[in-house]
């Protein structure tokens, strides 16, 4: 039922608004109090009482038992939907007409309008607040005097009787109108920052909205340059696919199979007609028609002409001995052109092979002969004779013979045999000795590191997988609550961008992390192994 018919159905037929202490006639009529009391006054010395509704008439003033559930839905709706100019509070001493009351007194928990008001004490104990209908929650349910005081230690209002002898004796208690008066200045200094912070806010939106269009337009360009990308995949496949048909096909018609089939189909019917020719004649009886028969024939049936013609026995075996189709060859231009579309789509990702340069390893370090892998040895493996400038002898570490600065760049490195690495990057002018010369402890190095912590009989029972830079660490989330852990990691660095990232080879790859940087020197791989090994693939 919408508002305004329900406040019809609540309202007096005499006053017309909400009922106020709403009583119930014997007819089953409604009416406020003060309503039908004035009305019947009025009726008074002229016979029976009625009903302004029904007009049933009683020969005697009937009693007005009070209707508290119509009051109580009645005041429900003038708190929840007051008319324009409704305080939602009747003046408590307007009976026979009710009006909206203008103050409520807290010591006489009475509601009075403007009328009532000029003649309301004006002592200081009579405390006037805005309209209210709730005395009962300004009075304390203790002591059942007024909350005068306000407790700053418990944030609460309390009587004179608790401030000054009950629970918050001792505490910082003050009169409400100061604690309001310091409150109010505290509101309005928020107040003055509020609009400092929601512009800072609507600029954090501004730029999240601006870098959210950025990244759909990369998004979009990204998505035209890989189908562009597939387009031409797709199109150089096709032109491989018909190319090797067609060499297989031209192999095939080299072979000229159709042809000796026929030629020795030929052999056949005339071997088939010899044959018989022969039969006729070891069938005749008479010695002396048998060999007038082979005079006249001469020696051509002795001869061997019908037989098989010599290079046409050679060209059968070698078809038959010989390979169908050259496999070989299509191997070897598929893969030939297989590896040139495979270039086509490396095209601007530097691939210049990454080396560990045994001239900066740990003399703890043991680098394979084609500086792929490094293991932690423990037995100087790198000789004294190796450039003692350039070696870390502090942490087993090595760095990358090549370096980058320019360009994009990326090398895969498998970890799964390493309980503790570091993997990343690395300014040449990085520290050697020392705390700071740990790859990611100074600001010039970033890295991925694998941290493991091992229980009283040295079984790893934790693993850590973070990223640091210049001391500063930031963990990752992807183990240790992950099934299978990190085994191979790619770095991907874009210098001019300044963005170095790492991904984990997983299926499908995850990007882990992307520091953001402003490089200033060239920068090469770095490597620390703390226990077991790891290795560049590729």
């Amino acid at each position: 039922m919408a508002a305004a018919d329900l406040r019809d159905e609540l309202s007096c037929s005499i006053c017309l608004i909400l009922y106020t202490d709403p009583v119930t006639l014997p007819c089953g009529h409604n009416f406020c109090r003060g309503c039908i009391g004035a009305a019947w006054d009025s009726q008074g010395g002229s016979g029976a009482y009625s009903c302004p509704e029904c007009r049933e008439e009683y020969p005697e003033r009937p009693a007005l038992p009070r209707n508290r559930t119509l009051g109580n839905i009645a005041a429900r709706l003038l708190t929840i939907a007051p008319q324009p100019g409704e305080s939602g509070t009747l003046c408590t001493y307007c009976v026979h007409s009710p009006v909206p009351a203008a103050k409520s007194c807290l010591l006489c928990e009475a509601s009075l309008c403007d009328t009532h008001l000029l003649g309301h004490s004006q002592s200081e104990k009579h405390i006037l607040t805005a309209p209210t209908r709730s005395f009962g929650e300004r009075k304390c349910p203790q002591h059942d005097e007024l909350l005068n005081y306000y407790c700053h230690g418990e944030a609460v209002c309390v009587c004179l009787y608790c401030a000054g002898f009950g629970h918050h004796k001792g505490h910082n208690v003050e009169p409400l109108k100061e604690a309001f008066e310091k409150k109010n200045v505290q509101l309005k200094q928020i107040l003055k920052k509020l609009p400092i912070k929601r512009k800072e806010t609507e600029g954090q939106i501004q730029r999240l909205q601006e870098r959210r269009r950025e990244v759909a337009e990369v998004a979009a360009a990204e998505t035209e340059r890989v189908t562009a990308l597939f387009r031409g995949i797709r199109e150089e496949l096709e032109a491989l696919e018909k190319r090797l048909l067609s060499d297989i096909s031209r192999q095939k018609e080299e072979r000229s199979l159709t042809e000796l089939i026929q030629q020795l189909e030929i052999k056949r019917e005339n071997l088939s007609e010899r044959m018989q020719h022969i039969e006729e004649l070891c069938n005749m009886a008479d010695p002396f028609s048998l060999l007038k028969k082979l005079e006249s024939e001469g020696a051509d049936i002795w001869n061997a002409d019908w037989a098989d013609n010599g290079a046409r026995e050679t060209t059968y075996k070698k078809l038959c001995e010989g390979r169908d189709v050259d496999e070989v060859m299509i191997m070897v231009i598929l893969n030939r052109y297989l590896g040139d579309i495979v270039t086509s789509v490396k095209k601007g990702l530097g691939n210049e092979p990454v080396i560990m340069d045994t001239n900066t390893a740990h003399r703890d370090l043991a680098i394979t002969t084609d500086g792929k892998s490094a293991s932690y040895s423990g037995s100087n493996s790198n000789q004294s004779h190796y450039n003692k400038a350039q070696k870390f002898n502090f942490y087993t570490q090595v760095l990358s013979s090549v370096s980058f600065q320019s360009g994009q760049h990326y090398w895969d490195v498998d970890c799964s045999n390493s309980e503790q690495w570091r993997v990343g990057v690395a300014y040449p002018s990085i520290e050697r000795e020392g705390y700071q010369s740990l790859t990611g402890n100074n600001n010039k190095s970033w890295v991925m590191l694998k941290h493991t912590q091992q229980d009283y009989y040295g079984y790893t029972c934790k693993t850590f997988f973070f990223v640091v830079h210049d001391g500063q660490q930031t963990s990752l989330s992807c183990s240790p609550d992950r099934s299978q852990p990190v085994r191979q990691i790619r770095v991907f660095l874009d210098y001019e961008a300044g963005r170095l990232s790492f991904y984990e080879l997983s299926e499908p790859i995850r990007h882990l992390h992307t520091f953001s940087a402003k490089f200033t020197e060239p920068l090469h791989a770095a490597f620390w192994v703390g226990k077991g090994s790891v290795t560049i693939i590729g």
